[in-house]
């Protein structure tokens, strides 16, 4: 059984010798954690990275960016309501947890980080990285790499990415690399095992992969710090941090609910199909009127009607988490909080999520990205990894001089070779890996600036 007096800590990766006590008491140890994470350049460059819709035109629709902050935003209420809840059971809970007041700020800080691993073009970006080593010329490195760092590649992971990317000391960026608390950071893995113990059916824990191998003692050590369940050794497998289920349950309420916001702006469904979708979520016999008599505008009513789903999904799954709290803190809760909705809520939940599928995820400029994606995330594989590797021709010396010092590794071998392109390629936004790709292929010449 897992304890919060354990999985709450302030302690920062990296500079875990340094005083953490609060020296400016306008922000928490969590909120620096917030902070941190906004003004940073990862964080900033999510702007330009496609959520689900090619980046807008004339008509606005989220980027990685918005989602990202709306995420944080439900995330805090999650935490903060979570928090209210205990405490009623415990009124003496705060002597007892003095940092479990800060679960909210905890949350957000998670949310706010939880993407930025991600690569351009949504998540056929994560594909497209893949796809080189399964289908393209990197499966000629498969028998120089263990079976361990072949998954880290093959099944190419953006939540494994963003652990890399808040705790790899870079080089020229300090060996504490962004210093969040522990917890912020075990918060964020939300599937805390190896690749190639990952994408088992059945086990949440297991859905997909949370850290690569270079990673590896990285997470053992948060986790062990915290007292998360280690369920085996070779691969490693965890059980969840509990915070764990109020990110994930964030993220799935903003995408699902936002993402029908968005297809009504750009006129894929029809506000006919989004009232008899969100109407369900709202749970409101006086809704109906009020729309009509106080709104003429369909995007302003379809503004109200998502705040008001959401409101009631983050009430119902911070419900869901304080009521199996027990079964969370042993590892045995095995669904996500959206997975486990109550009527009225689950029927029209099911119901957004087929649809999204069916008219959203497969809509032809959606599509269109995706296989673009697949064109310029592989064909940058195609002419850095080879470079870096070899580096033994003119045009292989001139490539490596395009990438960044700090993704240049210092290790010789294999793995970290390739996984520098990947850090390199992995954090493009949309716009800059199309202009690079066009540029290094001679589709287009760079402008001197």
């Amino acid at each position: 059984m897992m304890q919060w007096e354990k999985l709450i800590s302030a302690k920062r990766w990296g500079v875990e010798n340094n005083d953490i006590g609060d020296t400016d008491k306008a922000r928490s140890q969590f909120q620096r954690d917030y902070d941190r994470l906004i003004f940073s350049s990862p964080f900033r460059r999510l702007q330009n990275k496609t959520q689900v819709f090619p980046l807008p035109g004339s008509v606005f629709v989220h980027n990685r960016l918005t989602h990202s902050l709306e995420v944080a935003s439900v995330g805090r209420s999650l935490g903060s309501i979570f928090y209210n809840n205990f405490k009623k059971q415990e009124p003496d809970l705060d002597n007892r947890l003095p940092l479990i007041s800060e679960v909210g700020n905890m949350v957000a800080a998670a949310c706010l980080a939880h993407d930025m691993g991600n690569p351009a073009f949504g998540h056929s970006g994560e594909s497209a990285l893949s796809r080189y080593f399964t289908d393209g010329d990197g499966n000629a490195y498969r028998s120089q790499l263990s079976d361990e760092q072949w998954h880290d590649f093959t099944h190419f992971e953006g939540n494994a990415n963003a652990l890399r990317i808040l705790t790899h000391p870079f080089s020229g960026k300090g060996n504490g690399a962004f210093a969040l608390t522990y917890t912020t950071l075990a918060s964020i893995v939300k599937y805390p095992c190896d690749a190639i113990a990952g994408h088992i059916k059945g086990n949440i824990h297991q859905k997909k992969y949370g850290f690569f191998q270079s990673e590896q003692a990285t997470f053992q050590n948060i986790a062990n710090e915290l007292g998360m369940i280690k369920v085996h050794d070779h691969p490693l497998i965890y059980k969840r941090h509990p915070l764990v289920y109020l990110v994930e349950a964030a993220d799935d309420i903003c995408y699902n609910i936002i993402d029908l916001e968005d297809a009504h702006r750009l006129k894929i469904l029809s506000y006919d199909k989004i009232y008899e979708l969100l109407m369900p979520l709202c749970n409101s016999s006086r809704m109906a009127t009020w729309l009509e008599q106080e709104f003429e505008d369909e995007d302003a009513k379809v503004s109200i009607m998502r705040a008001k789903a959401i409101n009631n999904l983050i009430t119902t799954c911070s419900q869901i988490f304080i009521d199996n709290q027990a079964n969370i803190l042993s590892g045995t809760f095995n669904h996500g909080l959206t997975d486990a909705l109550p009527e009225p809520f689950a029927t029209p939940w099911r119901a957004i999520s087929k649809i999204s599928v069916e008219k959203i995820y497969n809509y032809q400029s959606v599509v269109q990205i995706e296989v673009a994606g697949y064109k310029v995330m592989g064909g940058l594989l195609e002419e850095f990894i080879p470079a870096v590797i070899h580096n033994n021709t003119h045009y292989h010396q001139k490539l490596v001089k395009l990438i960044p010092k700090q993704f240049i590794s210092k290790n010789t071998d294999l793995y970290s070779k390739i996984q520098s392109v990947l850090d390199f390629v992995s954090g493009m936004t949309d716009l800059y890996a199309v202009e690079l790709y066009r540029n290094i292929k001679g589709i287009s010449f760079p402008a001197i600036h």
